[in-house]
Parts: C-alpha cells; structure tokens; sequence
C-alpha cells in the first residue's frame, strides 16, 4: 500500500512530512532522525488504521483519567455550571436547556465528532453556536478534550439578528396606551436613563441624590457604577415614585422575562413590531449621539467602558452635521 506521506529533511536540518496526495508539506519540527521517524510513521498508522489508533488514544487518556471513557457532555455542563451564581447560573441553565443539545447530551466527550457539532448546530439557534463554543472550549481546559471537536474555523459564524431602538412617535404612543402608573413610569424611567430593565425595575429610592440631582447605582450584569444626571422631567416623574424602598416595588419582583413577556404583549396590541426593552437602551445611545452628547458622558451613563459598546448601540443614529461656522458661534 503506498503511504500516505512521505519524509524528507530541509537544508535546515528539520525534518518534513509531505501528503503524497495534496502535496501538503508540514514541519515535523524536530531535526533528530530517530523522533522524525516514530513522527512518520505515526502518521502514517493513524492514516491506515483510524479506528484502532482511537484505541490506543483512549487507553493512554484512561490512564490519566478514568472517567474518559463515560464522560458525557451532559457532564461538562453541569461542571461548567458550578462556577456560576445569580442571574448567570439562571441563563445557563436556561441555555443547556437548548433541544439542539439533546442531539449530543448523552454522548461520550471522546466518541464526539465534528459531524455531531454540526448536526446540533444545523438544529439549534445563534445562541446554540454560542454556548456550544464555551462548551467545547470548557473541556479543552479541562484536558477531557485531547483536540477540538471542530476547529476553531470551521466553525459556523454568530449572526444576530438586527436589533434596533423605540421610536420617539413609538415610545409615545406606548406612554399614551399604558394605564397602569407602575409601567407608566417604568417605561419613562427606561427612555430617560437608557438603563437595563433589570437595572431600572430595582432601582431604590435611596439611589436618587436630590441635593445633586443623581442616580447613582451599579449595573446587574457588569457591576459598572452609573451616576446619571437627571433633569426637570426625570425630575418630576421621580416626585410621583414611592420615597422608601424600591422605585418600581411590583415590578421589581418580577422575573425579567415575565417583564419582557407583558412589554411584548404592549407592543404588539398597538402594532409595534421589532422591539424589546433593550430597545430603550438603543434609543438612549442614538439620541445622545444626535444631540452630540459627549461619548465619554454616554459611556458613563449607559454602564459601559468600551467605546466600541456606546459606537454599536448607536450604529443606526443619524447625525446631521452643522457648518463649523455656526458649531463655533453657538461656542462662543
């Protein structure tokens, strides 16, 4: 049977592997002799006999590791969920959930291959790819992985779906529609403070500076301190919220899906369609950069240290540019 590859030493003295087929050359990256031959011809075996290298594979792995062989990668998420807490530990137990994940839960780690990857990945959704990555990525670190399952370029790429900010006309016609004063203000506190909803439903009473005018708080998912400003509108909108205690005390005791849930439901009854309560977010981040808000002051108030999170968010903003002329007189 011709080999599959052939040996050959570079004038630099290191020894090379060529596949006689595709005439790829690779660097065995030794120059003794001795080792570049066990290299060749361990190619060569593992191209002639896959299965039983696999053998050999799994008994070395054994080993060091006995449960090599059972380990499933049901186990890897349950491992990967023990060093998570709060609203963390909630959305990954959410995301191992997945039914795309049913198609490889049960398999051993070391039976895997990049078929079974891609079977779950055809099945699942853009969070599928996401969290199947960690995954991978968790059991290689922790060596119950000898290689990739698929390598890092094959992987397929993450494609979220266009997010996009409320309206003015639409954020008016929800304030118009809603009756209830808890989400009345719930939903004003969202557009003036650009705020998560997890972040402003919990907002206390004692976060609010009144001599300085101040919100101050830390966001949930980064711990970011924000200290926002507020003005005559936000100010009295404030007066009308309880003075102890939290601001918003029904819907802070909701899970923020429920929350998401009832906006959703809002929405739809006045034809609003593509929106969330993150839209809010996006809507602060757009009208701050059409005001020409100052993108270290957007920074701050939106929670975040990254100049490429506030430049994302305000990606769809439309910025009408005044004469230099008159950006120098309204300075002076």
């Amino acid at each position: 049977m011709k080999a599959k590859y052939r040996l050959f030493e570079r004038a630099s003295g290191v020894f090379y592997i060529e596949d006689t087929d595709t005439k790829r050359q690779e660097s065995l990256k030794t120059k003794d002799r001795d080792t570049a031959h066990r290299l060749w011809h361990a190619k060569n075996e593992a191209h002639e006999q896959p299965a039983v290298n696999l053998q050999i594979a799994r008994a070395y792995l054994t080993a060091s590791d006995p449960e090599v062989t059972k380990r499933t990668w049901q186990h890897v998420m349950e491992a990967m969920s023990q060093g998570k807490t709060g609203s963390t530990l909630e959305r990954w137990k959410h995301a191992i959930r997945d039914k795309a994940f049913d198609l490889i839960r049960n398999l051993v780690v070391l039976e895997t291959n990049s078929g079974h990857f891609l079977r779950a990945l055809a099945a699942g959704t853009v969070a599928t790819n996401v969290f199947l990555r960690r995954i991978q990525n968790f059991a290689l670190g922790m060596s119950w992985l000898p290689w990739p399952v698929l390598p890092k370029k094959q992987w397929p790429a993450v494609r979220y779906g266009d997010k996009r900010a409320v309206t003015a006309d639409e954020y008016r016609r929800i304030i118009e529609r809603e009756k209830n004063p808890e989400w009345n203000a719930f939903y004003q506190m969202c557009w003036h403070l650009g705020g998560s909803q997890s972040d402003v439903a919990n907002l206390l009473a004692t976060d609010i500076d009144w001599q300085n005018r101040l919100i101050t708080y830390r966001r949930g998912k980064t711990g970011s301190p924000v200290q926002f400003h507020f003005g005559e509108l936000l100010k009295t909108l404030l007066k009308t919220l309880p003075i102890d205690g939290p601001l918003f005390p029904r819907l802070s005791q909701l899970h923020e899906k429920h929350r998401a849930k009832l906006f959703n439901r809002r929405c739809k009854l006045l034809g609003i369609v593509g929106v969330t309560l993150h839209s809010f977010r996006y809507a602060w981040a757009e009208r701050a950069k059409i005001a020409g808000y100052p993108e270290r002051y957007a920074q701050q108030a939106l929670g975040h240290q990254s100049k490429a999170i506030h430049r994302a968010y305000a990606r769809h903003a439309s910025v009408k540019l005044p004469s230099l002329e008159e950006f120098e007189n309204a300075r002076a």
